[in-house]
């Protein structure tokens, strides 16, 4: 999900202190990994490797670009970004459209230069790199890899572009941008290359620049299976595994990395490797979780294929507590019919508590008849009924729902005219260009702050629950909270525990109920835009109250862990909170396929070798 850090003059605008404080807070956890034997010997071994920007040394003339761009038949984009004419020209009606536009998240990914969040206030502002690879295949992701190698360019992969921590765009640097790499392959009978005597399954192979969207229409709508994917459905396919990756059902399919048979990657030295459980399973279990940006550039994905449920449903109602007291005894309510009725494989997505002493249900179930959802639902509304002076519920539309799954993610003319999906508004969209309604609001965001931390089970146990709802309410007196149950796999059955567990993932996840989110952002907005600038002021308060309402969740849990797709810029210690006791295992993987540091991305494997610009080498 865009790393283009801003300018020197850009980056001054973060206060010293703070900068300073973050550097410290990040300086403790960092020593254990700085002295582990393997990041020494990385460091001790690999060559250096000085990354140049345009106008220095070294940077590639014009002719050696000329020679790419025949090499790649006219797939060679310099890249040019908008957002300068809407600078110079706020009032314009170009600038306008830009704006209106910034808000259909397949626009966003269309364009080169664009990215699905334009930044994050005090970390980094999205911004096009200088030339980009629009890669139609393997070969021309090769030949981009090898230029950067050879002429020591900072190199950069985008497919989605949702990237919160930046990862998908750098100034002054080379783009491979695999959006037009597509295509998604069904078999019925699938068996990873070398793994002769295991038995076939079915499956579905994805270009590294398809979305989830357009795969739920290739597997379930038309092809009657389910893939396990992300619920947003304009995130990439390949960005999405290779963080690990949550879906709405999780708690019964599991990661989509742990959904991944085979992959087709270039690694650093340009060669084209087929990785799987028994051809270099080594890089295979890093794709798996390890962040995208780090090991190579995915181009294929190959995922397993399950049987496809009758039914998928949703439960949408907003429940406003008339004073503090009732807000904690509606959480204390909703704690305990979680731990009770919700903690399996049939129930996902999320409970926000919100400002004002609200909370808003938006949970989906899979494999159940409406008849049994509002059967499991009903003790918790009964509960509510019972106390009219202290509760009051607003239901959606269509309280609780079910449709046949295989139509679920169709747009079909009853969802559309209900709301319930948005489509690609430009002429001639196609059909497929679908996303859900409650996903606009990451188009053209700047984000504020976020942070999120994965909530062990067994805070759910009987004598631990009063301590978690006491601190859930001390969090929403400083900022509203969100639990994703379906991002935690704790109730999840044993063989997607098992799969899991094969993943470089942080172990966190095996046993976590939930991860509680944080999050505040403003859309569309774009520094020097005037009337569209970011409100730091605002941001940065913002982020203080996120912090406090953390730290309160944090006296229970002091080292949670923390998802790396959806987790704070400046996250402390980030090597134990993305991947634990993986972190070592991921660094041996690095060194092997990428011993120079190529490859870069912000908090990705290997990055504490490098300053957070990923030009100036610290070792």
């Amino acid at each position: 999900m865009p790393h283009a850090l801003r300018s020197p003059a850009a980056r001054g605008a973060v206060p010293t202190a703070r900068r300073r404080l973050l550097q410290l807070s990040a300086a403790a956890p960092l020593a254990s990994w700085v002295a582990s034997p393997l990041l020494a010997a990385a460091r001790d071994d690999a060559p250096a490797f000085a990354r140049v920007r345009p106008g220095e040394a070294g940077w590639p003339a014009d002719a050696a670009w000329q020679q790419l761009g025949a090499r790649l038949a006219g797939q060679l984009v310099k890249v040019r970004s908008p957002w300068p004419d809407c600078v110079a020209a706020p009032a314009s009606a170009a600038c306008a459209t830009l704006f209106r536009q910034a808000k259909n998240p397949y626009f966003l990914g269309d364009e080169v230069a664009l990215t699905q969040t334009l930044g994050w206030v005090d970390a980094w502002t999205s911004s096009p790199s200088v030339y980009a690879v629009a890669a139609r295949n393997t070969a021309d992701v090769a030949a981009a890899v090898d230029f950067a190698r050879q002429h020591r360019l900072r190199l950069v992969v985008k497919g989605g572009g949702h990237s919160y921590q930046g990862t998908s765009n750098a100034r002054d640097s080379l783009l491979v941008w695999t959006r037009h790499m597509h295509d998604a392959t069904l078999h019925d009978a699938f068996v990873p290359q070398g793994c002769a005597g295991v038995p076939p399954v079915r499956a579905v192979s994805l270009g590294a620049g398809a979305l989830w969207a357009h795969a739920y229409d290739a597997v379930t709508t038309r092809g009657g299976g389910y893939v396990q994917g992300g619920g947003c459905m304009t995130v990439g396919v390949a960005g999405l595994v290779q963080s690990g990756g949550f879906g709405s059902f999780s708690k019964a399919f599991g990661l989509a990395a742990a959904g991944l048979l085979e992959a087709e990657v270039v690694t650093a030295d340009g060669i084209t490797r087929i990785a799987n459980a028994c051809t270099h399973p080594d890089l295979f279990w890093g794709l798996k979780g390890g962040g995208g940006g780090s090991l190579g550039v995915v181009t294929r994905l190959t995922l397993r294929v399950h049987e496809l449920p009758e039914t998928f449903g949703a439960v949408n109602f907003t429940v406003r507590a008339a004073s503090p007291a009732a807000f904690r005894r509606l959480i204390a309510l909703m704690l305990d019919f979680y731990a009770r009725s919700l903690i399996n494989p049939n129930w996902g997505e999320q409970v926000r508590l919100r400002p004002g002493h609200v909370m808003s249900v938006a949970m989906v179930f899979q494999g159940l008849r409406r008849a049994q959802a509002v059967e499991a639902w009903q003790p918790f509304l009964d509960a509510l009924a019972r106390a009219p002076q202290d509760f009051s519920v607003d239901f959606a539309p269509l309280k609780i729902v079910a449709t046949s799954a295989r139509t679920f993610w169709a747009p079909t003319l009853m969802k559309r005219a209900l709301g319930f999906i948005s489509r690609d508004d430009r002429a001639g969209a196609p059909e497929g260009n679908v996303f859900w309604p409650g996903d606009q609001g990451q188009a053209g965001q700047v984000l504020h702050g976020y942070q999120s931390a994965w909530l062990p089970a067994d805070l759910l146990q009987h004598a631990r629950r009063p301590a978690l709802c006491d601190a859930l309410f001390a969090a929403t007196r400083h900022w509203g909270v969100s639990l994703h149950f379906n991002k935690g796999l704790a109730g999840a059955p044993p063989e997607v525990l098992a799969a899991a567990r094969d993943t470089a993932m942080n172990p966190a996840v095996l046993g976590a109920f939930a991860l509680v989110i944080c999050g505040a952002g403003e859309q569309p907005a774009y520094p020097g835009v005037a009337g569209h600038e970011p409100d730091v002021d605002l941001a940065r308060r913002e982020t203080g109250q996120i912090a406090a309402a953390m730290d309160e969740l944090r006296k229970l849990v002091p080292q949670p862990g923390s998802y790396v797709s959806e987790s704070n810029y400046f996250e402390p210690g980030w090597q134990q909170s993305f991947w634990g006791a993986n972190y070592e295992r991921l660094l041996a993987v690095k060194h092997r396929y990428d011993p120079q540091g190529l490859f870069f991305v912000h908090h990705g494997v290997g990055s504490e070798r490098w300053s957070d610009d990923g030009f100036t080498r610290l070792d």
